[in-house]
């Protein structure tokens, strides 16, 4: 039997008082890299993030015969592009446990007119794909399952193969990610005919949909949306140039609910109000509980409520649903309920996050009542103890917040924080240290 590394939280001995930097966010790096690889050139990526999963997506990219330069400690990545085209035409690739990777890369396979195969981690063998293969067959990819329908490993013939033309509609239901529709999206300009794409389910629009739209305007593409229906164009082609990306809020989120538990501060370099994350929205819950915020200089600063005391929030998160796992950990330290509403799709997650989130709370003594698609969590007094991270990095980095108000919470297998951002545990002990 493997044993799983433990981290105990240092409990400071004072309110956190810190400046951090985070990682390059993980959705935007992830984006940039497809997006480079599709345009007509070469791009140069800046502030990139360098963790497993995006190290996945480099690594499978250059399988498929793209020419990168990187380097992981100045934060850049160099993708000659290949106009819309990929070059080596049969491959095998493997996206480990990157979900972004998993449905981006098999769309643009799908798309191609090429032969690949498509593995992955056990982790993400278990995650929803179905929608998108679904989707892909019906403009014309051939799927192979080699262990269980629709889910990976695949064998993936491309919609494009043989000098076959791919239809130019689609309809998908992306009510249980909406990976499902950017992936769509951020492929079309693969096709010379462009893309219609229906949605067939109540969900319609997201934060992370919105993403992959303003970041295909960065790179010349436009993409028409009304309603249900979103449309990229005809002969739109992605165009190189230079690009920076934004530090990772959702990373930033842990130092500044850091700020709110102590009733400390904490300033977050390089992140900024114009930022075109969803989970900029967790700032609003963090006002609720009576934080400060402010945009300095440096970047946007929270300033805890005194003496680390507030009362609890009832938030519906669908758009924001990375912070749930945030919101929970300092949810005990209220003084009144705090329910999470409308985020059944955690559940298919790196983890069934509303389970893991329920489980590791009652391991330390916190009631909670859970629903399909809520959680609800009432204060009380939590006693030391191991958390279980599920191998998620979520479950890992945001529970350690406990540690700042709790002495003995040792965190299990805390290295699974490496997906997004590996070195997390220091940059937390230095914050705490301050």
């Amino acid at each position: 039997m493997v044993e799983m590394s433990q981290y105990k939280v240092k409990k400071p001995a004072h309110n956190i008082n810190c400046e951090v930097e985070v990682p390059g966010s993980k959705s935007i790096t992830n984006r940039a890299l497809l997006m480079a690889a599709l345009s007509d050139g070469e791009c140069c990526l800046n502030g990139v993030l360098f963790s497993d999963d995006s190290r996945y997506f480099l690594s499978s990219l250059i399988s498929l015969g793209y020419i990168i330069e990187a380097s992981e400690i100045e934060k850049y990545a160099i993708i000659h592009g290949h106009g819309g085209g990929i070059p080596n035409k049969s491959a095998t690739i493997n996206v480990g446990s990157a979900g972004t990777a998993a449905r981006f890369l098999t769309a643009m396979l799908a798309l191609s007119d090429g032969k690949y195969f498509i593995d992955a981690s056990q982790q993400m063998k278990k995650r929803p794909m179905k929608p998108l293969f679904d989707a892909l067959e019906s403009m014309g990819a051939q799927f192979e399952f080699t262990e269980k329908e629709g889910h990976l490993p695949v064998n993936v013939t491309g919609a494009a193969f043989g000098g076959r033309k791919p239809t130019k509609e689609v309809s998908i239901d992306i009510s249980e990610s909406t990976q499902f529709l950017s992936a769509l999206m951020m492929v079309a300009p693969m096709l010379d005919d462009g893309l219609t794409i229906h949605i067939t389910s109540k969900k319609t629009d997201g934060s992370y949909i919105r993403i992959t739209s303003n970041m295909m305007k960065q790179f010349g593409c436009e993409v028409v949306h009304e309603g249900a229906v979103y449309q990229i164009p005809a002969d739109d082609n992605y165009v190189a140039g230079t690009y920076q990306i934004e530090p990772d809020v959702s990373a930033a989120c842990y130092f500044y609910a850091a700020a709110a538990l102590t009733g400390g501060y904490a300033l977050v370099k390089n992140v900024r109000y114009t930022s075109m994350q969803g989970d900029m929205k967790f700032l609003e819950v963090l006002k609720q509980l009576g934080c400060k915020v402010e945009e300095e200089h440096e970047g946007i600063s929270v300033t805890g409520p005194a003496n680390g005391e507030y009362n609890g929030v009832d938030v519906d998160m669908n758009d924001f649903s990375d912070q749930t796992m945030t919101l929970a950990a300092i949810a005990p330290f209220a003084k009144t309920p705090t329910i999470i509403r409308n985020i059944e799709h955690i559940r298919l997650q790196e983890s069934d996050r509303i389970e893991a989130i329920a489980n590791e709370l009652n391991s330390l003594c916190i009631d909670i009542k859970k629903g399909r698609d809520r959680i609800e969590i009432l204060p009380g007094h939590i006693k030391p103890g191991v958390v279980k991270t599920y191998s998620d990095h979520r479950m890992a980095m945001a529970f350690a917040l406990i540690g700042l108000r709790v002495d003995g919470i040792i965190i299990d297998d805390y290295e699974c924080c490496a997906k997004t951002f590996e070195d997390y545990f220091q940059v937390l002990d230095r914050a705490t240290r301050e």
